[in-house]
């Protein structure tokens, strides 16, 4: 089917600030960063929408970190007891908004990581996903700061990691380059994280940010993601899960057709949840979707829910990408099994997934194969990290056949206060090493 991979490459893109700017903003996806000026008594970073502030403060004499959160008839002071103090005075400050949450993070030295030291779920004040927030959104001059950076958040690990395909299932190539969209993780779980589309050599650790893509869902832009991009003819499909809102309640998966070049820039969309079918028994959410058109029938895979967190692989077919959706089955005898990739290989047409270790004995932490009546028919034979990677595959060379994949892993960032969500180190796998 496919030859067994090996890792070749592991590395993490860590960046607070993506796109450099002080306004314009058009989602709630915000950083800046500076260099602590020994000599001054404290350093205060500051973004502000209107006459609300929002501040971390550093106090260099009392080796402490604080949030603050200025609205004209309330203030709050947000403080760790835990995470905000400090053994010895900071060389780096940063301040995040990343969708519901405000962060303040420090670092030991201009190339050391960053750790997070303060975090408030800052939509418990101001509802900074509004579009009249975001209007007036900028960064202010820093005090107390020797250098800055500021603009668009990026992100501080990577996971989700899904080639952008054409309709057949191939792979879109650009400039010789591959294209991914990817989770970029945020200090946190789904709510903190947004959709990055990169560029990558294929097979290689050349991996590049080119787009940022949000989502406008009942009237607040969210940053949504575990995403599918598809080019068919001059338009692109866009199928995303909505994790931007997550409250445990919850997920569906959208729909969005546009003929804007989402491989380059920031985007903010608008989907349509997608009718699927319902298997049998307790449902709560579906993610994780993968589109393909094969022999004219477009078929669809994604994660079916019974309870967070309890999930299986579906897979259904349509006349059209926007259905109605045939349920050809799901997988029950997974538990944590998700992030399926429908690829065409020398064996045919395969599903493949990922199960997790959370799945019971003898079906944890490899990548089975199955066909599309979703039957399982065999497992790749490749390197299984931790969390439950997805098999991105990608044909490199068809004689010899090569083949490479692009996957994440379970590493965190940012120290213990973040907690799940931050993951991952991306892994580069391929089939001739």
């Amino acid at each position: 089917m496919i030859p067994p991979l090996a890792l070749v490459h592991r590395f993490r893109p860590v960046q607070l600030v993506q796109h450099e700017r002080r306004t314009g903003f058009r989602a709630p996806f915000v950083a800046v960063e500076a260099e602590v000026d020994p000599a001054a008594p404290q350093t205060v970073l500051e973004i502000r929408s209107g006459t609300t502030l929002l501040t971390v403060t550093h106090d260099v004499r009392r080796r402490r970190v604080h949030l603050d959160v200025h609205l004209p008839r309330r203030s709050r002071r947000i403080r760790s007891r835990r995470h905000g103090g400090l053994g010895a005075p900071a060389a780096g400050l940063a301040l995040t908004l990343t969708g519901r949450w405000l962060t303040a993070w420090t670092r030991d030295a201009p190339d050391a990581p960053w750790t997070a030291r303060g975090k408030v779920h800052v939509t418990d004040f101001v509802e900074v996903r509004d579009p009249a927030f975001l209007a007036d959104l900028e960064v202010l001059e820093p005090q107390g700061a020797l250098t800055s950076r500021s603009g668009t958040f990026g992100q501080v690990g990577l996971r989700d990691l899904h080639l952008v395909t054409y309709a057949d299932g191939s792979p879109y190539v650009r400039d010789g380059r591959h294209h991914v969209t990817v989770t970029q993780a945020g200090p946190g779980f789904g709510d903190t994280a947004q959709t990055g589309v990169w560029s990558w050599d294929a097979g290689t650790d050349d991996l590049r940010p080119e787009a940022l893509l949000w989502w406008r869902r009942d009237g607040l832009v969210q940053g949504d993601h575990a995403v599918h991009l598809v080019r068919d003819g001059e338009q692109w499909h866009v199928l995303a899960s909505t994790w931007g809102d997550f409250d445990r309640t919850r997920v569906a998966i959208t729909h969005t057709t546009t003929a804007d070049d989402l491989l380059s820039g920031e985007h903010v969309l608008e989907g349509e949840e997608l009718d699927l079918p319902r298997p049998p028994g307790r449902h709560v959410g579906v993610w994780d979707p993968h589109l393909v058109r094969i022999d004219g029938t477009w078929h669809l895979s994604w994660v079916a829910a019974r309870k967070f967190f309890d999930f299986r692989p579906a897979l259904g077919r349509a006349a059209t990408p926007t259905g109605p959706w045939e349920l050809v089955g799901v997988v029950e005898d997974r538990s944590a099994t998700e992030g399926g990739v429908i690829v065409e290989t020398d064996a045919g047409w395969r599903l493949l997934a990922s199960d997790g270790p959370e799945n019971p004995r003898g079906l944890r932490q490899r990548y089975p194969a199955f066909d599309l009546e979703l039957n399982e028919v065999g497992a790749l034979d490749a390197a299984y990290g931790t969390n439950i990677p997805w098999p991105s595959v990608v044909r490199l060379h068809a004689v010899p056949s090569v083949w490479a994949m692009l996957t994440f892993d379970g590493t965190e960032y940012g120290g213990p206060l973040p907690g799940y969500g931050t993951h991952g180190d991306v892994l580069v796998l391929r089939s001739d090493r």
